[in-house]
């Protein structure tokens, strides 16, 4: 593979050196033909422009017509437009150069645009465009590069199921994205595969495209038994909510109910809709699995569900959760306080020393309205090197969002951090620290703590500093 221009440029070298094409790049790879591309283009600028290291050692025949494989290879990436044009002439000669042909029909100059289109129009056919799609759809993002995605789509148009499956599994997203609206454009696919797409697929365009696809062919309540599984299933919790929302379509929103605790907060939402669509009431159904707060299979999404749609007096159940053995429910015991507005300071305190560290991490959030309020020295402590490093994390974002004195101080302390993140993190911190307007002037321990971190500062920086802190230059 051809890392970049460099590579290319090498690779010219040895091309105008004889080497076979197939033997110097890998030609199913789109990234080496468009290194390559630019890479015999490469011009080294001194004084003067000098003709690049290939041209030096193996110039190009006066007659293309003459040129073997490898050399118009090179003639069809050359800088002047003419030698272009005319190596496009010349490379029906050779198939394997079909993909530079690909990358001229995006060239600047008119002349060899023309020549490249109109050959790649004739070259191209199924077999073809199964192997060129991912070159002709890189090229298609440049500013002249949309025909050759059109006629791509033209000629795949006319390709079957099972040749277009082919890009279905292609590790390139764009390449599966344009296969897929083909796909569906042409009706080739049953919606169970469009769903079955849309449960694994990675990317999150070929999963709403397919899940959309699926749900709009259905028609009949077997397509539904066979469809909404999948999506129901699925990972990517886009997915779910469509199969969730799907479910009073289907006539089945009595099913919608178990997804009222799912993990994301989308699948929940759509399940809410659901099921007051239904008639039900999803506020009770989340207090009635909230009133047993010892319940060791209380499930996390129902307690925050219960914040999401409930009241401030809903903070009565939710306070207990707080001792709950569980991590995730106590962690969206504190989001759903904080969501109600309800998430007392004093209360929440000794959950920054909880061991899990989701939890620390959602009641860090939920403090820090209320930073000042916390004593310094405790939270000073909590940034110790003995401490688990969720906690120091917690205790330091705290500190930093007080301001002042106080989050230098903590912010100096951690310069010398084992852990390299806490420890850039304090370096930001020190960085675009200022002194608050509530604090007096000219403590001399400010004076010290930035003359210990004038390392990260500039000399105007650390003057200016120390001017609006009052304390002597």
């Amino acid at each position: 593979m051809l890392e970049d221009v460099e590579g290319g440029r090498a690779a010219a070298i040895r091309l105008a050196g004889g080497a076979p094409l197939r033997r110097t790049l890998d030609v199913a790879d789109p990234a080496d033909w468009l290194a390559l591309d630019a890479g015999v283009r490469e011009v080294a600028w001194h004084r003067s422009q000098v003709l690049p290291g290939w041209e030096r050692s193996a110039p190009l025949p006066a007659d293309l017509a003459q040129a073997d494989e490898s050399r118009l290879a090179l003639a069809l990436c050359h800088r002047d437009g003419r030698i272009r044009q005319e190596a496009v002439r010349q490379s029906v000669r050779y198939p394997g150069l079909l993909p530079l042909v690909v990358i001229r029909c995006a060239d600047w100059v008119g002349p060899v645009r023309e020549h490249a289109r109109r050959l790649l129009c004739e070259a191209l056919n199924v077999g073809s465009a199964l192997d060129l799609a991912p070159l002709i759809l890189r090229v298609g993002r440049r500013g002249r590069g949309a025909f050759g995605v059109e006629v791509l789509g033209h000629v795949l148009r006319q390709a079957s199921h099972g040749q277009l499956a082919v890009l279905f599994t292609a590790p390139d997203r764009i390449v599966r994205r344009f296969a897929y609206r083909l796909a569906i454009e042409g009706r080739l696919l049953r919606p169970a595969e469009l769903a079955r797409a849309a449960a694994w697929d990675q990317d999150t365009v070929v999963q709403d495209l397919c899940a959309t696809a699926a749900l709009t062919a259905l028609g009949d309540e077997d397509a539904y038994e066979a469809v909404l599984p999948l999506l129901l299933s699925a990972r990517n919790p886009r997915v779910r909510s469509t199969g969730v929302t799907a479910l009073r379509r289907a006539g089945w929103p009595e099913r919608a109910e178990p997804f009222l605790s799912d993990r994301s907060a989308i699948v929940r939402a759509c399940a809410r809709y659901v099921v007051r669509q239904r008639g039900g009431d999803p506020a009770a159904w989340y207090r009635e699995r909230c009133m047993a707060p010892d319940h060791p299979e209380l499930p996390p999404g129902a307690v925050i569900g219960l914040a999401e749609c409930g009241n401030r007096a809903d903070a009565g159940l939710l306070r207990p959760l707080l001792a709950h053995p569980a991590a995730r429910v106590r962690a969206r015991a504190v989001a759903g306080l904080r969501t109600l507005d309800c998430a007392d300071a004093q209360q929440m305190r000794p959950l920054l020393d909880d061991p899990a560290p989701e939890v620390v991490r959602e009641t860090t959030t939920a403090l820090l309205p209320s930073a000042k309020e916390l004593p310094a020295d405790w939270l000073l402590e909590r940034t110790g090197s003995q401490r688990p490093r969720h906690v120091r994390v917690g205790a330091f974002r705290l500190l930093d969002a007080r301001g002042g004195i106080v989050a230098i101080r903590a912010a100096v302390g951690l310069l010398q951090d084992p852990d390299v993140k806490l420890r850039t993190w304090a370096a930001h911190s020190v960085q675009r620290w200022h002194p608050s307007p509530d604090e007096r002037r000219g403590d001399a321990e400010v004076g010290e703590l930035l003359g210990r971190s004038r390392h990260l500062l500039s000399d105007y920086t650390l003057h200016r500093l120390k001017w609006e802190a009052g304390v002597n230059s």
